[in-house]
C-alpha cells in the first residue's frame, strides 16, 4: 500500500467511522457487509478523535509459559514495529479458547508507542486503563483483563484475524468509539473527497427534518429529499 502522507492522513481523521464507512460503499469496491471488524472489538478508552495507522501484525497466546524462542518474538515484535509504516497499529489475534492474558500494560504500550506505533486492535484484553488513557494510546478490544498470565507472541507479521476480519501487514485502519474499518487500498487517496461528498450529501435532509421536529414533516418530502441525494 502507497503510504499516504502525515496531511492526508490527519485529513481522514477529521471524519468518524460511519463517514469512512458510507464513503467507501460510494467507490464499490466492496460489500458492504465487509471490511469493518465486528462488535467483539469495541474501543475501551475515550479519545478525542479517531486514531489511524498501518498494521503491523502478531498472534499471542497465554495459557502455556513461553519457550526460548517465543521470549525472543517479543523483540522480533519491537524490531517489526520499528520498521513498519507510520504511524502504526500494531494488530493482535489472541488464538487462546477465551482471554486469559493480556499482552497489553502501561510497560507495553509506552514501550510500542517509542518505536512508533499509536494503538493496538486486538480480540485479547487490555489492562492498566487509567495509565494508557494517559499515554493517548488506542486501546481497541475484546474485553479488559487483570493478568498477564503466561502472555507471550507465537508469530508475527503475518495474515491475523481480529473482529471478524483478515488483516494483513501493512493494511491502513481507521478506529474510532465506533470501531474499527479496513480502507482498501486502491481508494484511500480519493477517500477524504468521497467523505465530504457523503457529508454534503447528508445534509439537507438532516436540516429539513431539523426544521420540522416541531412540527412535523411529510413523508412524500423526506422520500424527495431522499431520492434527490442518492
Amino acid at each position: 500500500m502507497p503510504n499516504l502522507t502525515k496531511d492526508q492522513l490527519e485529513e481522514l481523521r477529521k471524519f468518524d467511522s460511519p463517514t469512512i464507512s458510507n464513503a467507501i460503499e460510494t467507490f464499490n469496491v466492496r460489500p458492504r457487509t465487509e471490511g469493518f471488524m465486528g462488535p467483539g472489538i469495541k474501543c475501551i478508552l475515550p479519545y478525542e478523535k479517531p486514531i489511524i495507522g498501518y498494521a503491523a501484525t502478531a498472534i499471542i497466546s497465554s495459557i502455556n509459559p513461553p519457550n526460548s524462542r517465543q521470549k525472543e518474538m517479543l523483540y522480533d515484535s519491537y524490531a517489526n514495529v520499528k520498521k513498519s509504516p507510520l504511524p502504526t497499529f500494531l494488530v493482535i489475534q489472541d488464538i487462546d479458547p477465551m482471554p486469559i492474558g493480556s499482552f497489553w500494560g502501561e510497560v507495553q504500550a509506552t514501550t510500542y508507542s517509542a518505536l512508533g506505533c499509536v494503538g493496538t486492535i486486538t480480540n485479547g484484553g487490555v489492562r492498566d486503563l487509567d495509565e494508557v488513557s494517559r499515554l493517548g494510546f488506542g486501546y481497541f478490544a475484546n474485553c479488559i483483563l487483570v493478568s498477564h498470565a503466561y502472555v507471550h507472541i507465537v508469530d508475527y507479521n503475518c495474515s491475523v484475524n481480529v473482529g471478524g476480519i483478515t488483516i494483513n501487514p501493512g493494511d491502513l485502519l481507521h478506529a474510532d468509539k465506533h470501531g474499527v474499518v479496513l480502507i482498501p487500498e486502491e481508494i484511500s487517496l480519493e477517500l477524504a473527497e468521497a467523505c465530504k461528498r457523503v457529508q454534503l450529501s447528508e445534509k439537507p435532509i438532516i436540516e429539513s427534518c431539523r426544521e420540522k421536529i416541531s412540527t412535523g414533516i411529510e413523508i412524500d418530502e423526506i422520500r424527495k429529499l431522499r431520492e434527490k441525494n442518492k
